[in-house]
């Protein structure tokens, strides 16, 4: 054994001494630890104290400074940003932003700014098509601050709810410190789009425009959260007093009140009524008067969203399995979030077979994992990590799940697809960043960063196979609200 431990320290999976890796006693050892890429092994080179003792220190800057790459690594990155340092050339030549395959119609980039309402923007982007081909305009866009506001107002009530509900648990457990810690984030999912339409409607963004603070809401949401903490300490202290929850709700309809009042005096009222005049690209002058939010969605969008529905892939769980969130929504006795857990490569056909069709795919992924934003490169090549540091990242989707390395932060739309040799190669995705990023504030994805980054897809029922819609009629497992399927597209 002392003989194995001489000649080993640390080897990549493969490249083992082949009297070694053939050893069938190979496994048995004690001081051997596999992971998925390395094997590590007990040495007395470095020792193995739990303190980080000077002598091992000395060693591990001597093997530093024998290897001149991490000197040049260390000049370079000490100087600027890595993620620029490392740029992939190859990468950048490769990902071109050309596709064999692409919906005939696009509008133009939106923005959504110093806020977090990517799932706003991305569900208006979609929805906006089939007003762009009713009416024939060259370009057009729904009000995303005006579902802003309501999901603001339902948020903050289904906090208060919340409270009322959990009374009885202690300050300092985790799901009301979990619960306290973002009441009226700006992230959202898709079954919260679904409440807001089928409640309230939509308008065009020229009925409700843009304020200050809706497209730099931290300001906003400070005010609320501060209140909304407020409310509902005085919540459990009269719950604790012996107050009925007739009482308990009386006090949040008029804490409700004070909510409406900031939020309206940040963002301003939504229209009750509103008037539509455009030109289309042909010229023709076109007027609609006196419309309600609700009859616009109906009429003019005409989408129906209760019939989509949200699939993902979490491969820590079961596929073919209805999934929930404790304690996620925004709107109380709204719609659940539901998800439907599938395989990555079905949710890759199946978000082809829809552009295919004709239709854009909205879709949540991480998007802040090998990536460049101002290039509109997603990419797991794009930087080179291993080349600058000499390391891997070497942990599995479900791993990355389960250590809090991964979750879903933002929403976009697919609207192309590039096939070579009856494979995507890459996709065509409209983001939400301007018109600065990418080509026109569109990105080209990797096949490749599609399956580690990509969570979850939207579809109309229609489009999917039964046995997925199916799945819907289960009852549902729910996962706590800490669950990372749980995090808000931002």
């Amino acid at each position: 054994m002392g003989q194995t431990k001489s000649r080993l320290r640390s080897f990549k999976k493969g490249r083992l001494p082949s009297k070694i890796q053939d050893d069938e006693k190979f496994d048995k050892f004690d001081d051997i630890v596999k992971t998925n890429e390395y094997i590590y092994t007990i040495t007395d080179e470095l020792g193995g104290n739990a303190e980080l003792e000077e002598e091992i220190l000395a060693k591990y800057s001597t093997k530093f400074n024998a290897d001149p790459k991490n000197k040049l690594a260390l000049n370079a990155i000490c100087n600027d940003d890595m993620s620029k340092v490392l740029i992939n050339r190859d990468a950048t030549i490769k990902d071109v932003h050309v596709f064999s395959e692409k919906i005939q119609l696009e509008g133009k980039a939106t923005n959504q700014k110093s806020s977090g309402r990517c799932w706003l923007f991305a569900a208006t982007n979609v929805l906006r098509l089939l007003v762009m081909k009713k009416f024939k305009l060259e370009d057009f866009e729904l009000s995303q601050p005006f579902l802003f506001f309501y999901d603001k107002l339902e948020k903050a009530n289904f906090f208060l709810e919340n409270m009322i509900k959990l009374a009885d648990e202690d300050v300092d457990s985790r799901i009301i410190q979990y619960l306290i810690n973002n009441p009226v984030n700006d992230g959202g999912q898709w079954d919260m789009v679904i409440n807001l339409l089928e409640k309230y409607g939509v308008v065009p963004k020229c009925a409700y425009p843009e304020s200050y603070n809706s497209s730099n809401s931290s300001k906003l949401n400070w005010i609320v959260t501060t209140k909304l903490r407020e409310f509902a300490h005085q919540l459990r202290e009269m719950h604790a007093s012996g107050k009925s929850i007739e009482v308990l709700r009386h006090a949040k309809t008029q804490m409700m009140e004070e909510v409406y009042r900031m939020i309206a005096i940040c963002l301003g009222e939504p229209p009750k009524l509103f008037n539509w005049t455009f030109r289309d690209k042909d010229g023709k002058y076109r007027e609609f008067l006196g419309l309600t939010p609700k009859q616009f969605y109906k009429e003019f969008v005409n989408y129906k969203a209760t019939e989509t529905f949200s699939l993902v892939n979490d491969p820590r769980n079961p596929y073919l399995r209805l999934y929930t969130i404790e304690f996620l929504g925004n709107i109380q006795n709204g719609l659940p979030i539901r998800y439907v857990n599938i395989p990555i490569d079905t949710m890759k056909q199946l978000t082809l077979q829809t552009l295919r069709s004709g239709k854009p795919v909205w879709f949540g992924a991480d998007v802040g994992k090998s990536s460049d934003s101002s290039l509109g490169i997603l990419d797991n090549k794009i930087i080179d990590y291993e080349l600058g540091f000499n390391i891997k990242f070497v942990m599995t989707k479900a791993q990355r799940l389960q250590y809090v390395q991964s979750a879903m932060t933002h929403a976009m739309v697919f609207t192309g697809v590039h096939i070579e040799n009856d494979k995507p190669i890459r996709w065509r995705v409209e983001n939400s960043w301007g018109d600065d990023r990418g080509e026109k504030g569109y990105f080209v994805m990797a096949d490749n960063w599609f399956d580690d980054w990509v969570y979850q897809i939207v579809l109309e029922k229609k489009d999917a196979p039964s046995e997925y819609v199916d799945v819907l009629d289960q009852t549902p497992y729910v996962l706590p609200a800490w669950d990372p399927m749980g995090a808000l597209a931002v």
